[in-house]
């Protein structure tokens, strides 16, 4: 078995992990990124189309009680506070001083701003609707030019590797749990190698794929929760998946996220007869916060007997609708809307996890050297529910943290001295027909039983059928060699109870956990067991 060395490995190449490499290497780090495809293509980060936050020092005040508002009261204050401090900062000095990324910019030069929902102003900045597309471009293009970085593509992360379970030293059971690094499968020949690292830094993204509609890239199935989870790591707010009010919904066509900032630029949502529904429901009419809008559009649905309701665009001018969204309004084309001319279909779709692997400011987790940033992790900061065009901003703050922690923690232990097991590969071929109906069997649970409305019979019966089908994957996994689409499954099944385990504990309804039998019962207590 082919074993590597690095100071950091980082799991996933988002732009946390992305910005995670870029701060290192200032720091005098060697880094290497595990990526299961190109660098470009697999994060969730490349589909962000909104925008980032970009806020003045004035805002600070609104901007907290915004992302506190949206969170439901349940958001870490301290937390909020250090996004806000020092993430325009970190924008300013990294994506459009050092970087220049492509921001729309009015006539003058200045920066065009955008609202969205939940946010009380404008302070939303955005490159016309592919904002994480051009941001991690140009990212990509910088570390691609920097020394001391490793980018290893076609290769997905197995397991991390711990002191305890992985070295073959038998009296290193007796250390305190320390992730050395992790196995990673060769995607292009198949084979199992391992990387040693001083530190692993998890930013796999979050788990949308449990569930039937998602706006997440394909393999987004919660492989860094899932792995943390293996080796002990405490999560939190695991209940708390947030839904995107607007997902593209036709049939025959692939669901894809339709951004809230349509609605920002005036786009109401209406249901079939025409009627702008969400006007009575809240003061921010199509433009409340996410948990909000998305369980709206579920009840209007159910009260039509509708798999949609619709975004309205036909008001505004078409040729400003064209400039300000290329993206969306050739790919809703494509499938037959004119966005400048029809109401646009949309449906609630699993969006982003707002727990995670439980971390502090500077993406520690329980676990030493181990580190967890961007949307696998959970500070806090968005509590039961996120506010818009706050990710992309925490990603570049978390990795910054987690980098200077890094770099002061790192010890000289030569972990490239240690002997750890070989992978035991089975030669057997998986069969793909059980692989496929497996990862469907998790999305229907998963949608029909904790999805956006959920109740004790539910959750119950997920969890039955989950425990169930994780015992016959865990002994289907074991007997076959391993594909990506088997590392798929397997996290699928684990990321699905963990957060059907978590939404069961907490009876109180709350952001985007949304409980119709509710009480006042409530536990936030990190998890580790579903004992």
């Amino acid at each position: 078995m082919e074993i590597r060395q690095t100071d950091c490995l980082i799991i996933g190449s988002g732009l946390a992990g992305s910005a995670f490499a870029h701060y290192a290497v200032q720091n005098g780090l060697e880094c290497s990124i595990v990526s299961p495809d190109s660098l470009v293509t697999t994060a969730n980060s490349d589909w962000a189309q909104g925008g980032i936050i970009f806020h003045d020092s004035d805002d600070d005040a609104q901007l907290s009680e915004d992302i506190m508002r949206a969170a439901d009261g349940a958001a870490n204050q301290e937390a909020i506070n250090s996004l806000i401090k020092f993430g325009p900062g970190l924008v300013k000095s990294f994506l459009i001083d050092e970087l220049d990324v492509d921001f729309d910019r009015e006539a003058s030069g200045t920066l065009k701003y955008t609202t969205e929902g939940g946010h009380s102003k404008a302070r939303i900045i955005y490159s016309k609707d592919h904002t994480g597309h051009s941001i991690l471009q140009a990212v990509h293009q910088k570390l691609s030019k920097t020394p001391g970085i490793d980018q290893i593509n076609e290769t997905a992360a197995v397991d991390l590797l711990t002191l305890s379970h992985s070295s073959v030293d038998y009296s290193d059971r007796f250390q305190p749990l320390t992730c050395i690094g992790a196995y990673v499968l060769d995607l292009k020949t198949g084979q199992i190698g391992g990387i040693v690292a001083r530190s692993t830094i998890l930013a796999t993204g979050g788990l949308g794929q449990i569930f039937s509609h998602t706006t997440n890239q394909d393999d987004t199935y919660g492989h860094g929760v899932a792995m943390a989870y293996r080796v002990g790591a405490r999560l939190m707010d695991m209940e708390y998946v947030q839904f995107h009010p607007t997902a593209f919904y036709k049939k025959g066509a692939p669901t894809f996220l339709i951004s809230e900032a349509l609605r920002g630029e005036g786009g109401i949502l209406v249901n079939s007869k025409g009627e702008a529904f969400m006007d009575s429901l809240h003061p921010s009419k199509s433009l409340a916060p996410r948990d909000f809008v998305s369980r709206s559009i579920h009840n209007e649905m159910m009260r039509e007997g509708n798999n949609s309701v619709f975004l309205e665009m036909s008001h505004l001018d078409a040729e400003t609708v064209r400039q300000r969204f290329p993206d969306l309004y050739s790919r809703c084309l494509q499938y037959g809307v004119d966005i400048t001319d029809n109401p646009i279909p949309v449906t609630p779709a699993a969006h982003y996890l707002c727990g995670g692997v439980h971390t502090d400011l500077h993406g520690r987790t329980n676990i030493r050297n181990l580190y967890a940033i961007g949307e696998t992790a959970c500070t806090g900061l968005h509590g039961a529910n996120r506010l818009a065009s706050t990710s992309l901003l925490e990603c570049l703050t978390s990795a910054k943290f987690a980098a200077q922690a890094v770099a002061e923690e790192t010890t000289t232990s030569d972990y490239a001295l240690l002997d750890i097991r070989a992978w035991e590969s089975p030669t057997a071929d998986a069969d793909m027909t059980l692989i496929n109906q497996d990862i469907d069997l998790v999305k229907s649970t998963m949608t029909n039983y904790a999805g956006l409305v959920r109740s004790f019979e539910r959750l119950n019966r997920a969890r039955n059928l989950l425990r169930e089908l994780k015992i016959e994957i865990d002994e289907f996994y074991a007997g076959c060699k391993l594909t990506k689409a088997m590392l798929n499954l397997r996290s699928a099944v684990q990321s699905a109870l963990l957060v059907v385990h978590a939404a069961t504990l907490n009876h109180r309804s709350l952001g985007c956990h949304y409980r119709e039998d509710e009480s006042e019962i409530v536990n936030h207590s990190p998890l580790t067991s579903m004992d």
